[in-house]
Order: structure tokens, then sequence, then C-alpha cells
């Protein structure tokens, strides 16, 4: 059976999400041996190592504060943000192409929000026009919400007003108005003919 204990590393550089310089982490196996032993992120902690490392971890701790102090700031600022993001699509909407997680958070900086693609929480690329909420997470203390407005790069057909989507993005096929009113008024023409049928032919019928 494979041992899947976690074992403890100490860090030698900063790691978001995990820790900072001078932390001692339990981590997999296999993340260990992939990713931060081999890069040179961590090693095995002694006490000459953890000890070296005091000043850093000091200083890593004070950059730790400022990063969040930042991060509050630009949180108070981004409430009630509405970023307008223009594509080319086709006359029911859906556009060429998609707006990816880069994608706002590029238009967030130029707005003059410092947030990094990968504080942006999107479940899937957008692929059509509309109005979105986008989550912005920094930390599980530090998140935000912002609009997003996907517009068209030109008028759209009146059509697509009435236009519907299922869950999947297809276009529900709706039945022309014209044919549904040829449709009912057959159907009143089939009623009132029942209606006006004269009741001794009905009865001869029946004889």
């Amino acid at each position: 059976m494979r041992n899947t204990k976690n074992i403890e590393l100490l860090l030698l550089e900063t790691i978001e999400s995990l820790g900072i310089v001078g932390d001692i982490v339990k981590v997999k196996p296999g993340y260990a041996r992939n990713y931060l032993l081999p890069h040179g992120y961590a090693e095995f902690p002694t006490q000459e190592k953890i000890d070296s490392l005091k000043e850093a971890r000091q200083a890593a701790e004070l950059q730790l504060q400022e990063l969040h102090s930042q991060r509050n700031d630009l949180i108070d600022r981004m409430q009630d943000v509405t970023l307008s993001l223009q594509r080319a699509c086709n006359d029911q909407g859906a556009l060429y192409g998609s707006i990816t997680q880069r994608d706002i958070s590029d238009a967030l900086i130029e707005n003059g929000f410092g947030v990094d693609a990968r504080a942006v929480r999107l479940h899937q690329p957008f692929r059509r026009v509309g109005e979105y909420t986008v989550p912005i997470q920094f930390s599980k203390e530090q998140r935000v919400e912002i609009n997003v407005s996907v517009i068209p790069d030109r008028s759209l057909e009146d059509e697509r007003e009435e236009m519907e989507f299922d869950n999947e993005g297809e276009l529900i096929i709706k039945q022309p108005k014209a044919e549904k009113s040829e449709q009912a008024d057959s159907a009143d023409d089939a009623d009132q003919a029942e209606s006006t049928e004269d009741p001794s032919e009905t009865a001869a019928s029946e004889a």
C-alpha cells in the first residue's frame, strides 16, 4: 500500500497558500518530491536551518502584513465595480471566442486594480454577451465580487430579445408567432364548426 502520510518540510521561500519562508509545513509526499524539493523551495527541517531563517521569516511576515493591508484597500476600492468588455459575436449573442480569467485580470489592471489572474474565480469562460458576477478572492478572508458586462461590438437583431437558451447554452427553438396564430385560428374554426353543427343531422347519423 502506498504511503500517503504527510511529511514535514521547512520552507526556504514563501509559497502562496502554503506558508512563508521559515515555516514548517505538512505536505503530501508527491507534492514534496515533485515540486518543493527539486525546485529548492523547501528541505527537511533541522534546528540549524530553522535558526538561520529567523531573520528572513521576520521580514516575510512584515511583507505579508503589508500585502494584506494593500489587498484590503484594493477590496474597498472594488466595491460595486462594473467592467464592460466589448466582444465580437453572432446575431444570437454567442462570442467569437471566450472571456477568461486572464481577460478579466487584464481589464482590471487597465482600470487601476492590480488583480492577478489567479485571484479571478471563474467556473468556466464566458461565451455569451450578458451580465455576470465574478468573485475576486485573494485568500479565505479577502474576497469581493465585481460585475462584468459583456457587450456586443454591434447592434444585434431585435429578435434576439425573444430568444431563450437552455442550461447548456443551446438555443431553444420557438414556434414562429405567425404559425402559432394560424394554428390557433384553425383550432377556433374547428371548435366553431362543432358548435354550429345541426342537431338533427347528429341525431340522424346516430340513428
